[in-house]
């Protein structure tokens, strides 16, 4: 069955919608994204969402071409017509179609772009288990606080991770783990959640906004800074964080097994709190 999609104000079938080839997007990456996780048909985290997503288009010169309030209708009209109960919705801004040409034009209309797209989250299996983690060189470029659709070094990175048989890849560039490579990446010791600070080499995660916000509240320990492997290796546990797993928990890294190789402790406090945060917001009762 065909999912319905939206570009450019309309709402298509998803084999319908076309751009065109000099849609600066597709020639240079000239565009932004966001992913915004949905449970129980309800859209979660929206003002942290409209705040990074809106850093984004202002770091590159862009507006949003239409209202806040109409981008979320438009959110919330394509998991009505899609039926999407949980997953996520994923939309880009492009600058739009123009002649090639590196500087940025004048006077065009930005391509809009948003999809549905389910996915299990709540119950991710994965949150069990836990997951493997490999350690890949970081060769992004120095603006990795713009989340934008220019993507290559993560795939690359993403790819590399999967021929070792690891669910993520953990970037690292001068001896440091800077992110992961859809993910934000965090190690426990001795009861502290250890992460990196927010500077242009990371990108300001949501769930690590809101994540860091429940730590405080809850008197958990956070300790903002950056972490070798070799500390990620000895640490007590590990977990990461993105849009559509929430809170993931990692049991080895580079083949080193981290702590007693289970989702620890101070894991599954964080991921039943943003749960159960998440759950409330959706309407859920727990």
């Amino acid at each position: 069955m065909s999912k319905t999609v939206f570009l450019n104000g309309e709402y298509l079938k998803d084999d319908e919608a076309k751009i065109s080839i000099f849609d600066r997007g597709f020639v240079f990456g000239d565009g932004v994204y966001e992913v915004v996780p949905v449970v129980n048909h309800t859209v979660l985290d929206k003002a942290p969402f409209l705040e990074r997503f809106n850093r984004s288009l202002k770091e590159i010169e862009l507006k949003l071409p239409f209202s806040e309030n109409a981008l979320l209708e438009m959110i919330n009209e394509l998991i009505k017509r899609n039926n999407l109960k949980e997953g996520g919705v994923y939309m880009q801004i492009t600058r739009g179609v123009a002649p090639r040409d590196f500087a940025f034009p004048e006077n065009i209309t930005p391509t809009c772009m948003a999809f549905a797209f389910e996915k299990e989250i709540i119950n991710n299996p994965k949150a069990k288990t836990g997951i493997k983690v490999v350690t890949v060189p970081d060769i992004r470029w120095k603006r990795r606080d713009i989340k934008s659709i220019a993507l290559l070094a993560q795939c690359i990175a993403k790819q590399e991770a999967s021929k070792k048989g690891a669910y993520e890849g953990w970037m690292v560039e001068d001896g440091y783990v800077t992110e992961g490579t859809s993910s934000s990446a965090y190690i426990v010791k001795d009861g502290v959640i250890i992460t990196r600070p927010l500077t242009n080499t990371i990108l300001p995660g949501i769930r690590r906004k809101i994540l860091l916000e429940l730590a405080e509240k809850y008197d958990i320990k956070i300790e903002q800074r950056a972490f070798t492997p070799q500390e990620a290796y000895e640490a007590d546990e590990a977990f990461l964080s993105s849009a559509t797993t929430f809170v993931l928990p990692i049991v080895e890294i580079d083949g080193h097994q981290i702590g007693d190789g289970k989702p620890g402790k101070l894991f599954l406090k964080m991921r039943k709190m943003y749960i159960d945060s998440a759950l409330q917001i959706a309407g859920v009762k727990l």
